[in-house]
């Protein structure tokens, strides 16, 4: 379907399906708000997993969160295309994935989509689209936002943080700087000496130490290692929040420091200044998007360390002819450990948290 046929549309229920992580997740609040913006007057709901919908609490431009059946059966999810079936007068997958596809066809009177050229198999989803954009595998945020070329207005490049509904009263009273240390999968972990030469670095400069994390016994157990190995006073809140307390934790501190997770874009979207370790991941498709970035070009480059407004990306600087190899990993599965982050100094990162440091004024 042409763009222009779609300059005029005016839909007052929309569906935006997404199925990928809790980073993902986030990243797609900029044309949720680009959506919003443009049709005041619709109703725009999201279709997800049920475990990401923490990071979309209190965004004011949704009107229900709706959740793929879990288990995933057959019988599941035909029944969630029923419930869905033509309830919409616009449903947008940011997927290329067949489930996705299926919900935006059977959802919306008009249904738009992401196509992945390369296959043969993907000939009804261009025949039962009312409109599809090739994948381009570029930033997640610009990827997001061509739908908004294709349905005629103004991209808006502002990701949206989970809010709470009450203030949090416990945060802490002198300057901190909050650190998570665990990502979901152990071939983006850095290592724990340069953690707690890091955390040896901040306490020296007057900075409270505190902790972020899932309630999982094994990150749980490497903090407390961590924690056990430091002999400074640190508090540990893995588990002990919401993401919209996490959020509003992270977006008083001094500084955030995190490897390439979901809750490293998410301190990102807070403002706060973020120190972001990438090792494998390519940084032009997959690093925190800055605060106040508006920009219809990747905010940053694949190689070497580099800041863009409050994020600063922290890359092994060393001749490594295979960074970034976008692999999982030296031994390619997710459990495997990656020799750039291995070999990646603590001094390079707490010259990065000089440098924030010294520019705010600590």
């Amino acid at each position: 379907m042409p763009a222009n046929s779609l300059s005029n549309l005016k839909p007052e229920r929309i569906l935006v399906i997404t199925q990928r992580y809790l980073g993902d997740t986030l990243l797609i609040t900029a044309l949720l708000h680009s959506l919003k913006t443009a049709y005041q007057n619709a109703r725009i709901d999201v279709l997800l997993p049920q475990a990401n919908t923490t990071v979309l609490e209190g965004n004011p431009d949704i009107h229900q969160l709706l959740t793929f059946p879990q288990p995933a059966t057959l019988p599941g999810f035909i029944r969630l295309l029923s419930s869905i079936y033509r309830r919409y007068d616009l449903s947008i997958s940011l997927q290329t994935s067949d489930r996705t596809t299926l919900c935006a066809i059977a959802a919306g009177r008009l249904s738009l989509g992401l196509v992945d050229t390369e296959s043969k198999k993907n000939w009804w989803k261009k025949k039962l689209l009312s409109g599809f954009l090739i994948f381009e595998n570029q930033h997640a945020v610009l990827e997001n936002l061509r739908f908004c070329a294709l349905l005629g207005i103004e991209p808006r490049y502002t990701l949206i943080a989970p809010h709470a509904a009450k203030p949090l009263t416990s945060l802490p009273a002198q300057p901190y700087a909050v650190l998570h240390i665990m990502p979901q999968w152990r071939y983006k972990q850095w290592h724990i000496q340069g953690w707690l030469d890091v955390i040896d670095f901040l306490a020296r400069q007057g900075l409270k130490i505190v902790l972020s994390g899932s309630k999982q016994s094994a990150e749980l157990a490497y903090l407390a290692s961590v924690i056990a190995a430091s002999p400074h006073d640190i508090i540990n809140l893995a588990g002990q929040l919401s993401l919209a307390e996490l959020s509003e934790t992270i977006a008083h501190a001094r500084v955030f420091i995190g490897p390439d997770t979901g809750i490293t874009h998410l301190a990102a979207a807070t403002g706060v200044a973020v120190i972001a370790i990438f090792g494998p991941t390519d940084p032009q498709k997959w690093a925190p998007w800055p605060w106040g970035y508006q920009a219809a070009l990747a905010p940053f480059t694949s190689r070497g360390c580099q800041s863009v407004n409050n994020v600063t990306l922290v890359q092994d600087t060393t001749e490594r002819a295979c960074l970034p190899c976008q692999g999982e990993g030296c031994d390619r599965h997710r459990e495997s450990h990656s020799a750039c982050l291995d070999q990646l100094s603590s001094d390079q990162v707490i010259g990065a948290l000089q440098q924030i440091l010294h520019a705010s004024g600590h």
